[in-house]
C-alpha cells in the first residue's frame, strides 16, 4: 500500500536556495506618502472633498452614482457614530447596551453592485475602531459555501452586520415563532424586535444595520482616538482546500506597509483613474481599489460583474472615456473582451499605464494576456507594450510580486519559460521543447514587492528550503502580510510562523515567514514564477498535478460542442490511501449521451498522454447544476462534497478505476501444497483442538411412523387441535384436530388410489399454497403409500417465470401425478399457462375437490389397521418424501428423506425446542423444503403440540399480522424467515406506537427462530429487536438456525441454550481463508453470530474443502455433518429415481469421508464455509459450549486475485455506500466484479450510486468493480426464505432482462 517513489523520476540537482529580497523602499517616495491610511482618508476627505473617490456603473453601462471624498468622509463618520452610540435591547427586562465597542467585529455584507456603500461602511468601521469582516452576500438559503461563511462569522464573534436597504430586503427571512427573547435577534435594522429573522443555515444571530439615511453625529460626539498600529484593521476571509473559511487578520501597520508597497510598484498618483472589474471585497480588488486608491487620492470606476456578462468590453470603454491609468482585471475579462469584436469601436487604451492581471500567477492566463496584447497594441487601440502586469499574492501574504514598468534599475524585461509538466509533477524544473504536448509555458508574476523577502519551502508542507531547480510553496516575510487566523492558533502557527531550515536542518535565521499557498520557484532578477495554487494541487501517487493544467487539457478537446467552457471542475477524492482525480463539467442540452461518452473518452486519452495520470471519474451534469461562487465560478469544495456525499446527480458518468488504482495489495500467492496429514499433525503438535462437535445424544427408543403417529393421536385425543391457519381476513381461517386431519388425509388417499389408480411408491407432486390442505395431502400420500413432493404453486401474474421451476421439479422427481386445489389445477390447464408449457406435457392433474368422502369407511372395512403394510404406512428405510429447493446460486437441488430420517428430525426438534402436546407455536415460513416443511407438515403430528400457521404471503399483505398473532395467542416459541423479519422492520418502522396502543405485547415470546441456510443477519436481527422493544420484546428473542439440503436441521438456538456468542473476525484474514479474532469496532472487523446450538443427534466437523483434511478449532473450512436425519441423494434407489448419472457427485456430497481425523464416519457436505469455536458458556450437561459460525456458501464465494470474497460482506458494504442503495447482489462476469443495486430514490439519484458503490468496495475490500447495474426496487430477487438468488440475477443481466435504470461499465 505504501507510495513508492519512481526510481526513474527526475530529482532536483541545484543548490539550496537563499532568501531573495525585493528592492528597498525609496526614501523620497516615502516622504510624500501619507503617514497612515487614516491620515490619508482624513486629508483627502477635507482638502479634496469635491474630488470623486469612486463611481459605479449601472446595467446600462452608465455611471449611476458617484461618491466624492467629502461625502465618503461624511458617510463614514455617520457609520462610526451609529456603531458606537446606537443601543439595542439585550435582555427581556428591557436593558440596552451600545451596539458595538472598539475592537468588536462587524460583518460587511454588500452585493458586488454596491461598492460605494461598502466603501463608506469599511472606512466607517476603521474610524470607529471596530474590525470589518467583508463577506459575500448570500443570494439564497441554499447557496454553496453559506454555512462556511456562517462559521467564520460565529468564530469571529460577529454580532452586527452592515448592509444596504435593498440588500436587506432581498435576504431570505422566516417568522420568529419563539416566545422567548434571544439576543441578538437577527431581525430588523436596529431594534431587534421584528417578528422576522434572516434565515441562513449555520449563521449566528445578527443585528442587521442599514447604512443608509443615517443621522448626523451630534456636535459633542468625537471619534475615538486612532488605535495603535499593532491593532487589527480588518479581517479578510480566505478559503482552504476543504472549503473551510478562515479569517486573515491584517493590522493597521500591515495595511500602511501594503499600500506603500503597492504605490511604489504601481506608481500611483493623486487624481489618477482606476477601473476595477474584480471583486472589491478581498485580495487584489480590496488592496488596490479600496485601500491603495484612497491612500493615494485616486478615482475608481467599479464595473459590476453582472454588467461584464452582458457587455465584456465595458471596462475598455471606461478606460477610453476617463483616461484611466490602471485597470484591475482577470484573464477571463481579457478573453471575453477579445471576443466582443463588435464593441471595439472608439476604444483607445493609450492612457493605460498598467493593466493589472489579478490571476496572472495562473499559468493558463498567459494565452489570454498574449492574445489581448497582440490585438490591442497596434493602432488605433495603442496599448503600451509594457502595460501587461501580472501579479501574485494571497490573503495571508498580501501582494508578493508585481511586474514593474521599465526603469533604469530594474529594466523592463519579463520572464518566460517552457517547462516539462512531467518534471513539474515530480516538483522539478526542467526545460522542454516549445512544441511538445507535455510542455507548460510560464510567464513571470513580476518582481518581489519592496521590502519583502521570499523563500521557497518544500511542497509537502515542511519547512525545508527547496533547491534552485525545485518547486515548492512560496513564503514571504514582510511588514505587509497578515498576522494570524482569527481564533485558530494551530493553523496560525503552521501558516504565519514558518521558520525555514536549510542544509543539515539548521534554521536560516530568526525571521519568520508566512505561507502564501502559491506553488512555484524563483527565477533570475527576483522574478517569481507560479505554477499552481495549493488549493488546486492534486497529490496523486507521489506526484503533483495542477487542477488548472488538467482543465486546460480538457478545454483543448473541443469542449464548445459538448460542455460549457467556464463550468469545468477538477478535484481529487481520497480512495484507498491515495488521491483520485475527478472531472465534473456541465453538459450542454443538445449533446447526446453517445456524443458525451465519445468526448469523455478523448479527454481521458488526452490527459493520459499529456499528464501521464489516470482519471478516476468523469461526470457530466445538466446545465446550471454545479454550485456557483458569488462571482459565477464553480464552487470546487461544494462540488467535491456533493460528489462524495452522492448528491451530484450527474447525467453522464464514466469511471476508470482500472487505469488509476495502482496500489492494490499484491495478489495472494498460493504456497507449496501442504498435505492434509501434515496440517493435522501440526495442529496436534501445537495443542490446537480439532474442530469436531456434536449435539446431545438422542434416545434410541423406537418411534411410530409418522402416519401411525397421526392415527394414534386421532384415537387417543381426537378433539385435540394441532393446526390453525391464520390469514389477514380471519384469525381462524382453517383448523384441524387430530381426527379431522386424519379424515382429510384419508379422503385424499382415496382420490389417489381409487380414482387415480396410483401404485405404491409413485411420486406425487403436491402443488398447494401454504395451508392445512397441504398437510392433509402430505399424509394422504403417506396413507396411500405414495411419495409426496411439495412444490410452491405458480403466480398467476408471472407464469412465465414461475412455471419453469415447477416443471423442472416435476420432471426431476418423476412425479406421475399432480395434486392441487381447484384454483391451481385450473391455472395449470389454462391458456395463459399453455403459452409457457404445453398443458399436455404435465402428468395427470388431480383436483382436491374430487376427493371422495367415504374412503375411510371402505378402508376400515377391507383393511387391517394394525399392520403398517396394509394401512399404507412406509417402513423406516423407504422414502418418506422428496425435498426440492432452488439455492441462492440458482441451482435446483433435490434430496430424499427416508421415514427414519423424517422421524428423527422431528424428534430432534422436539427435544431441542421442548415441544409437547401442551405447547403452542407459530410458524410463518414457506412449507416446501427443509426445516420449514418439517415444522409446517410433520412436527405437530409427531409432537402433538398446537401449531398456528401463517402463510408468508399474508404477512406481505398485512405486515402486522405476524406480530399481532404472537401477541394475541401469547405464544412462547415461533419460527419464521428473514424475509418475514425484514418485512416487519421495513413496513412497520413507523407503526410501533400504533401497535402498542392496540395492545400488541410480545413479552411472552421466548424464542423466535429465524430459519435460514445462510450466515445469520446480525444487523436485521438487531434492528428487529430495537424497533419492537417498546412492545416488550426481549432482546434475546430472535435466535438463529442453520440447515442445508443435506440436513434439514443442523443448528437451532433454542431459549434454553446458552447466550448466543458473537465474534469479530478480521476481514482481510477471512479473504485468505483464515480466522483471526479481533475486538469489537476494530478496523476491517466483520461481526459473526453463532448459528445456534447443535441439535440432538447431529455431529459436525470442519474440513478443508480442497484436501478434505479435518481442520482445527477456529479454522475456516467447509461444514460437514453426520446425523441419522441426514438426507439422501435422489438416486439412492436407482429403480425409483433413475438418476444414475449423478452417482459420483452424490457420493461426494452425501457420502464423503475425511482424509485425516475421523476417517471412518460418513459425512454429508453442506457446501457452507464456517468454523467451530469453543466458548466459555456451559451447556445443560455442564460442558463447554461449541459454537458453530457460518460464513457463507462455498459455491457463491468470489475467488479474485487469489483471495476469497463472500458476497454477503461486499453487499453489506454496498448497502452502506449511499442512502438510496436498497438490496444488492454481487457476482462475477468475465473476471469482472458486477454489482446490481436497487435505487430507492428517484431516477436522478441513480448515477450517484455508481461512484459511491465503486469507492466503498474499493476502500473496504480492495476490489475494483467492473460493472455497476442500478435497478428499480424489487429487482433483486429472493428465495422463499429471503435468500438472494444471485445466479438468477446474473442470468437476467447476461440475457439483458434485468431492465436496469443505468449500467455503468468501468474502464
Amino acid at each position: 500500500m505504501a507510495k513508492i517513489r519512481d526510481p526513474d523520476a527526475p530529482r532536483p540537482e541545484g543548490t539550496i536556495m537563499n532568501p531573495v529580497r525585493g528592492e528597498a523602499a525609496h526614501s523620497n517616495t516615502n516622504n510624500t506618502m501619507p503617514r497612515s491610511l487614516d491620515s490619508a482618508f482624513h486629508r483627502f476627505g477635507t482638502t479634496a472633498a469635491k474630488n470623486i473617490a469612486a463611481m459605479v456603473l449601472d446595467q446600462s453601462a452608465k455611471p449611476s452614482t458617484q461618491l466624492t471624498y467629502g461625502k465618503l468622509h461624511s458617510r463614514a463618520g455617520k457609520v462610526a457614530y451609529m456603531l458606537l452610540t446606537k443601543t439595542v435591547q439585550v435582555n427581556k427586562d428591557g436593558s440596552k447596551n451600545v451596539m458595538c465597542k472598539p475592537g468588536d467585529r462587524v460583518a460587511l455584507i454588500y452585493p458586488n453592485t454596491q461598492p460605494l456603500h461598502f466603501l463608506a461602511a469599511f472606512y466607517g468601521c476603521l474610524q470607529a475602531g471596530v474590525i470589518p469582516v467583508p463577506v459575500e452576500m448570500p443570494s439564497s438559503k441554499r447557496e454553496a459555501g453559506i454555512a462556511q461563511l456562517g462559521f467564520l462569522l460565529g468564530n469571529c464573534g460577529v454580532k452586527v452586520a452592515l448592509t444596504s436597504e435593498s440588500c436587506y430586503k432581498g435576504l431570505p427571512k422566516k417568522v420568529n415563532t419563539s416566545s422567548t427573547f434571544s439576543a441578538p435577534s437577527g431581525s430588523n435594522s436596529l431594534t431587534g424586535t421584528s417578528s422576522e429573522i434572516v434565515d441562513f443555515r449555520g449563521w449566528p444571530r445578527l443585528w442587521w444595520a442599514v447604512t443608509e439615511h443615517m443621522s448626523k453625529p451630534s456636535r459633542d460626539w468625537t471619534a475615538p482616538p486612532r488605535l495603535a498600529d499593532e491593532t487589527i484593521a480588518y479581517i479578510e476571509y480566505t478559503t482552504g482546500n476543504d472549503g473551510t473559511v478562515k479569517g486573515c487578520c491584517v493590522t493597521r501597520q500591515a495595511v500602511f506597509a501594503h499600500c506603500r508597497a503597492l504605490t511604489t510598484a504601481m506608481e500611483y498618483k493623486e487624481d489618477e483613474t482606476m477601473v476595477c472589474v474584480v471583486d472589491f471585497k478581498r485580495e487584489v480588488g480590496l488592496w488596490h481599489a479600496i485601500l491603495a486608491s484612497i491612500f493615494n487620492g485616486m478615482k475608481v470606476i467599479f464595473v459590476p460583474y453582472s454588467l461584464m456578462k452582458m457587455n465584456p468590453a465595458t471596462w475598455m470603454h471606461m478606460v477610453s472615456k476617463y483616461q484611466a491609468t490602471t485597470a484591475l482585471v482577470k484573464s477571463r475579462d481579457l478573453h471575453w473582451a477579445l471576443l466582443a469584436t463588435r464593441d471595439h469601436k472608439d476604444i483607445s487604451l493609450a492612457s493605460l499605464r498598467t493593466l493589472l492581471v489579478a490571476d496572472g500567477a495562473n499559468p493558463w492566463s498567459l494565452s489570454s494576456c498574449d492574445a489581448f496584447a497582440a490585438a490591442f497594441t497596434p493602432s488605433p487601440y495603442s496599448l503600451r507594450p509594457d502595460a501587461m502586469c501580472p501579479c501574485a499574492g494571497s490573503s495571508e501574504t498580501g501582494t508578493i510580486s508585481i511586474r514593474r514598468r521599465g526603469n533604469a534599475q530594474l529594466g523592463s524585461q519579463s520572464g518566460r519559460g517552457i517547462l516539462s509538466m512531467s518534471a513539474l509533477s515530480h516538483c522539478v524544473v526542467r526545460v522542454d521543447t516549445e512544441n511538445s504536448l507535455t510542455s507548460l509555458t510560464l510567464q513571470d508574476a513580476g518582481q518581489i514587492v519592496a521590502g519583502a523577502v521570499v523563500v521557497v519551502t518544500a511542497i509537502d508542507g515542511s519547512n525545508r528550503l527547496c533547491q534552485a531547480d525545485e518547486i515548492g510553496e512560496i513564503c514571504v516575510s514582510a511588514n505587509s502580510t497578515a498576522q494570524l487566523y482569527w481564533a485558530l492558533d494551530g493553523q496560525t502557527h503552521h501558516t504565519f510562523k514558518v521558520e525555514p531550515v536549510g542544509e543539515y536542518g539548521k534554521l536560516i535565521g530568526a525571521v519568520r515567514y508566512v505561507r502564501s499557498g502559491l506553488i512555484g520557484f524563483m527565477g533570475p532578477d527576483g522574478m517569481v514564477f507560479v505554477v499552481a495554487r495549493r488549493q488546486s494541487l492534486l497529490a496523486v501517487s507521489g506526484r503533483y498535478h495542477s487542477a488548472d493544467d488538467i482543465i486546460a487539457t480538457v478545454l483543448a478537446v473541443e469542449p464548445m460542442k459538448f460542455v460549457y467552457r467556464g463550468r469545468i471542475c477538477v478535484f481529487s477524492t481520497s480512495v484507498l490511501r491515495d488521491e483520485r482525480i475527478v472531472i465534473v463539467a456541465e453538459q450542454k442540452p443538445n449533446c447526446s449521451e453517445e456524443e458525451a461518452f465519445d468526448w469523455i473518452t478523448r479527454v481521458l486519452r488526452a490527459i493520459d498522454t499529456i499528464h501521464q495520470v489516470g482519471i478516476y471519474c468523469c461526470a457530466l451534469v445538466p446545465a446550471n447544476h454545479l454550485p456557483k461562487t458569488p462571482l459565477g465560478g464553480v464552487h470546487v469544495s461544494e462540488t467535491k462534497q456533493r460528489f462524495e456525499n452522492g448528491d451530484l446527480h450527474p447525467s453522464t458518468l464514466l469511471m476508470c478505476p482500472h487505469n488509476c488504482v495502482l496500489n492494490l495489495p499484491k495478489p495472494r500467492e498460493r504456497q507449496a501444497d501442504v498435505g492434509p496429514a501434515a496440517m493435522f499433525v501440526g495442529n496436534i503438535v501445537q495443542g490446537v483442538r480439532i474442530a469436531v462437535a456434536k449435539g446431545r445424544n438422542i434416545d434410541d427408543e423406537p418411534s411410530l411412523p409418522l402416519l401411525e403417529c397421526l392415527r394414534s393421536r386421532a384415537q387417543s385425543s381426537p378433539d385435540h387441535r394441532i393446526l390453525t391457519l391464520v390469514t389477514s381476513k380471519n384469525a381462524e381461517q382453517d383448523t384441524a384436530t387430530c381426527s379431522t386431519l386424519l379424515k382429510r388425509a384419508e379422503r385424499i388417499a382415496g382420490l389417489l388410489t381409487d380414482r387415480a389408480r396410483l401404485s405404491r411408491g409413485d411420486h406425487v407432486a403436491l402443488i398447494f399454497p401454504p395451508s392445512i390442505d397441504l398437510v392433509a395431502a402430505f399424509f394422504g400420500c403417506l396413507s396411500a403409500g405414495l411419495v409426496p413432493v411439495c412444490i410452491k404453486p405458480p403466480v398467476a401474474s408471472d407464469l412465465n417465470t414461475t412455471l419453469g421451476p415447477i416443471r423442472m421439479m416435476v420432471d426431476m422427481s418423476k412425479a406421475v401425478a399432480i395434486l392441487a386445489p381447484q384454483n391451481v389445477s385450473k391455472l395449470l390447464k389454462s391458456k395463459e399457462a399453455a403459452h409457457s408449457i404445453d398443458s399436455n406435457a404435465w402428468p395427470m392433474i388431480l383436483d382436491l375437490e374430487d376427493a371422495p368422502s367415504s374412503w375411510r369407511r371402505k378402508n376400515n372395512n377391507n383393511c387391517d389397521t394394525t399392520t403398517s403394510g396394509s394401512s399404507g404406512a412406509a417402513s423406516k428405510e423407504e422414502i418418506c418424501y422428496l425435498d426440492f429447493s432452488i439455492n441462492s446460486s440458482g441451482q435446483l437441488q433435490g434430496s430424499s428423506m427416508s421415514e427414519a430420517s423424517a422421524i428423527t428430525v422431528c424428534k430432534s426438534i422436539k427435544v431441542s425446542s421442548e415441544l409437547y402436546p401442551s405447547r403452542h407455536v407459530v410458524v410463518c415460513a414457506p412449507p416446501y423444503s427443509g426445516i420449514s416443511l418439517v415444522l409446517w407438515c410433520l412436527s405437530s403430528v409427531y409432537s402433538g403440540h398446537h401449531t398456528t400457521l401463517i402463510p408468508p404471503m399474508e404477512v406481505e399483505q398485512q405486515p402486522s399480522l405476524f406480530l399481532t398473532t404472537l401477541s394475541n395467542l401469547k405464544v412462547r416459541d415461533a419460527f419464521t424467515t428473514y424475509s418475514t423479519i425484514n418485512t416487519c422492520v421495513t413496513q412497520l418502522a413507523t407503526s410501533v406506537e400504533n401497535l402498542r396502543e392496540r395492545g400488541c405485547n410480545l413479552s411472552m415470546l421466548r424464542s423466535c427462530v429465524a430459519i435460514a441456510e445462510e450466515r445469520p443477519r446480525i444487523a436485521l436481527m438487531s434492528s428487529f429487536c430495537k424497533l419492537f422493544a417498546p412492545l416488550a420484546l426481549n432482546n434475546r428473542a430472535i435466535s438463529t438456525s442453520f440447515s442445508s439440503r443435506v440436513n434439514a436441521a443442523i443448528c437451532m438456538q433454542g431459549a434454553s441454550g446458552p447466550e448466543p456468542s458473537t465474534v469479530y473476525v478480521d476481514a482481510r484474514a477471512l479473504r485468505n481463508d483464515r480466522i483471526s479474532l479481533v475486538g469489537k469496532g476494530a478496523p476491517h472487523s466483520v461481526a459473526l453470530i453463532e448459528s445456534g446450538k447443535l441439535l440432538p443427534g447431529v455431529k459436525i466437523a470442519i474440513a478443508n474443502p480442497e484436501t478434505r483434511g479435518q481442520c482445527a478449532d477456529s479454522h475456516l473450512g467447509e461444514i460437514w455433518v453426520a446425523s441419522i436425519h441426514n438426507a439422501s441423494p435422489l438416486n439412492r434407489l436407482a429403480s425409483v429415481t433413475g438418476f444414475g448419472d449423478e452417482g459420483t457427485m452424490n457420493t461426494d456430497v452425501y457420502n464423503a469421508r475425511l482424509t485425516t481425523g475421523d476417517t471412518k464416519t460418513r459425512w454429508a457436505r453442506t457446501g457452507y464455509l464456517g468454523f467451530l469455536r469453543q466458548t466459555q458458556s456451559i451447556t445443560e450437561h455442564g460442558e463447554l459450549h461449541d459454537a458453530v459460525f457460518v460464513v457463507g456458501a462455498l459455491n457463491e464465494s468470489l475467488v479474485l486475485r487469489g483471495m476469497r470474497y463472500h458476497p454477503f460482506d461486499v453487499e453489506s458494504t454496498v448497502s452502506k455506500a449511499h442512502r438510496f442503495v436498497g438490496n444488492s447482489a454481487v457476482f462475477t462476469w468475465n473476471h469482472l466484479v458486477v454489482i446490481a443495486a436497487e435505487c430507492t430514490g428517484s431516477e436522478s439519484d441513480a448515477l450517484d450510486l455508481v461512484p459511491a458503490i465503486t469507492s466503498a468496495v474499493l476502500e473496504e475490500h480492495h476490489l475494483i468493480v467492473g460493472v455497476v447495474v442500478v435497478v428499480d426496487p424489487g429487482s433483486i430477487r429472493h428465495g422463499p426464505g429471503g435468500e438472494k438468488l444471485r445466479s438468477t440475477i446474473r442470468s437476467l443481466f447476461l440475457e439483458e432482462k434485468l431492465n436496469p435504470i443505468y449500467v455503468a461499465y468501468h474502464m
